[in-house]
């Protein structure tokens, strides 16, 4: 494996970069109205703020997600359908329960967030999954997606009966965000910028992580043949890439199949060299997850359409004949 210099990473972040930038531009003239680019102040600042919003959890999703194919040598493997997103999501909906953000404040100090309580649950169904599609010491893919949906439902259902019951509780949504996923438009600014850190510092992990992660599917002898400690690496690496996830649905519920669909579409263009695949990936996530809401936006103002569809529906009605596609072709390899 050929070392890396910092004129190879600066090029490949930078293209990445102007790949995401001339996505987002777009998408930034795209609204509900007639108007290209509206004329209020307040409109436009609202716009902007939408699509970095969108690119920032697209991002998160699609790195994360190279993240996870990668240490569980799955090509299936996405937040959503590891049950991560929807951990998350819940965790970060108890959070608004004043009784438990106050008990939790108390034992562990006043800076406990709404990312803080969505990594516990990140965390913790990571490890109900792994801990029950894992046999002797290894994950069964298809059984790996098993507990993945069931975690999946069994959160949503939690979710769906909280939800009935405290129909007063502040600012908790409507059932659409946790079900599907959708950017929240009466974010706090200290949530946008603590997801925005949490995001950033991950990445630049994972970008440090990178290049030990293209022995991730090697074996443990031949791993440490290249002086390095593979298990070490997949639990930081999955650790790191939960953290990432758990800031983004925070702000934004389960959005599914962005972390599925852009590390395929980004091997396609460079390969499996996770140096260059991450940073592409993640501009891919960003640019995807932006011109859904865009495409979001311009059908909420089409005749006839009497709301905004939240941007989940749309990477699902993408992702799932995507995600079969990808069952079908593995089904055929097997044969």
């Amino acid at each position: 494996m050929k070392r890396w210099d910092a004129t190879q990473l600066a090029v490949t972040v930078g293209i990445s970069i102007l790949i995401w930038a001339l996505l987002a531009v777009g998408c930034l003239l795209v609204g509900s109205g007639k108007h290209v680019w509206p004329s209020d102040p307040y409109a436009r600042r609202a716009r902007i703020e939408i699509v970095l919003m969108a690119s920032l959890v697209g991002a998160a999703l699609a790195s994360s997600g190279t993240v996870y194919q990668a240490i569980l040598q799955n090509p299936l493997a996405d937040p959503y359908l590891l049950g991560v997103s929807s951990g998350a999501t819940l965790a970060a909906y108890l959070w608004r329960f004043p009784a438990l953000s106050a008990t939790a404040m108390h034992f562990l100090g006043a800076g406990i967030s709404q990312q803080a309580f969505a990594f516990v649950g990140a965390i913790v169904a990571v490890g109900i999954v792994f801990s029950l599609a894992g046999a002797r010491g290894k994950l069964e893919p298809l059984t790996l997606l098993l507990v993945g949906v069931i975690v999946n439902a069994v959160a949503a259902a939690v979710y769906m009966l909280l939800n009935s019951i405290f129909r007063d509780l502040p600012a908790s949504g409507g059932p659409y965000t946790f079900l599907v996923g959708g950017l929240q438009t009466n974010l706090t600014p200290g949530q946008q910028i603590s997801a925005g850190v949490c995001v950033g510092v991950g990445w630049i992990v994972l970008m440090f992580l990178s290049g030990q992660l293209n022995v991730a599917t090697l074996s443990e002898g031949e791993a440490m043949s290249l002086g390095v400690r593979i298990h070490r690496l997949r639990w930081i690496a999955l650790i790191v890439a939960s953290l990432i996830v758990a800031s983004a649905v925070a702000v934004s519920g389960p959005i599914g199949f962005v972390g599925l669909v852009c590390p395929h579409l980004a091997r396609l263009v460079v390969g499996r060299d996770q140096r260059r695949l991450i940073p592409i990936s993640t501009a891919l996530g960003a640019g995807l997850l932006a011109i859904a809401d865009a495409a979001s936006r311009k059908l909420g103002g089409e005749h006839g359409v009497d709301t905004q569809l939240p941007v989940g529906v749309l990477t699902g009605l993408l992702g799932g004949p995507f995600f079969l596609l990808l069952l079908w072709q593995n089904r055929r390899r097997r044969i």
